[in-house]
């Protein structure tokens, strides 16, 4: 895949991929470059949207005639499925969206593949989760893809932790209600012990000096660890979970295993 940026011009298409911040963002790297590839005169930019202006970003971003659409990451997935149009199957069970098209009447309609990209970027590496007992970590936009993903894929135990208990808890109601997944349970603290499969769905080690999702001294030699962070690629979690031998799942496969979906979805490739 070229490196080389796609040349921009006056008809060319604009999408984005908004955060806040937006320094960790990988998928305008991944575009442009599929982008040149195949001769697409298309443009993908990060957006800088802190969470008190996003809906004047947004209505911004509405009027724009060559605006297609946006792929979206932390902290927006669950605001923006609230001003969308319409969403998706994923979108409504998870009720958070990581893709958005902007039709020409300015109408937007989001979707969800974080789960899937997950789940694939798992299997592409030879892990399986079909009767794996997970603990996740956050109960954030990402955290609902992926458990109602995991869950569908067979994991035999989803144990959800968030620090707001209530936050876990509704996952797990909507998993049930939503998808008739049964698996799952809510917690405000667990050790590492006694799983095959460790996510890190929070935002724990975007940043320099920031705590560890989990401790890891009470986790089993046997389990995998895995991050959705994608820049840095090597967060310290990762860092340790690997200087103590422990198997490693890196965020970036999550996202490359759902480009085209994504792309596909929002009209960008």
């Amino acid at each position: 895949m070229t490196k080389e940026m796609p040349w921009v011009t006056g008809a060319s298409r604009v999408f984005g991929t908004i955060a806040h911040p937006p320094h960790h963002v990988r998928a305008p790297m991944l575009f442009n470059a599929l982008f040149a590839e195949r001769g697409l005169d298309n443009i993908m930019v990060p957006i800088d949207a802190p969470p008190a202006d996003l809906a004047a970003v947004i209505a911004g971003l509405r009027k724009m005639p060559n605006f297609g659409g946006l792929a979206v990451t932390i902290p927006h997935k669950i605001a923006l499925a609230d001003m969308c149009d319409s969403l998706g199957a994923v979108a409504k069970i998870t009720g958070a969206v990581n893709a958005i098209r902007f039709d020409p009447d300015g109408s937007m309609h989001g979707d969800n593949f974080d789960g899937e990209g997950f789940v694939t970027g798992l299997a592409l590496k030879g892990h399986s989760v079909a009767g794996k007992t997970i603990l996740m970590i956050g109960a954030g936009g990402a955290a609902r893809a992926i458990a109602a993903a995991v869950c569908a894929a067979g994991a035999e135990k989803l144990i959800i932790v968030n620090r707001t208990v209530k936050n876990a808890d509704a996952l797990r109601n909507a998993l049930v209600k939503e998808g008739n997944h049964h698996q799952s349970i809510a917690q405000d603290s667990h050790d590492g012990s006694g799983v095959d499969i460790i996510i890190n769905t929070t935002s724990l080690g975007l940043k320099p000096g920031d705590d560890l999702p989990l401790a890891l001294d009470h986790v089993d030699d046997n389990t995998l660890i895995a991050d959705i962070i994608m820049i840095p690629e090597q967060t310290a979690w990762l860092l340790a979970a690997e200087q103590r031998g422990l198997a490693t799942h890196y965020g970036r496969h999550m996202l490359d295993c759902q480009i085209e979906l994504i792309g596909s979805f929002i009209g960008a490739l």
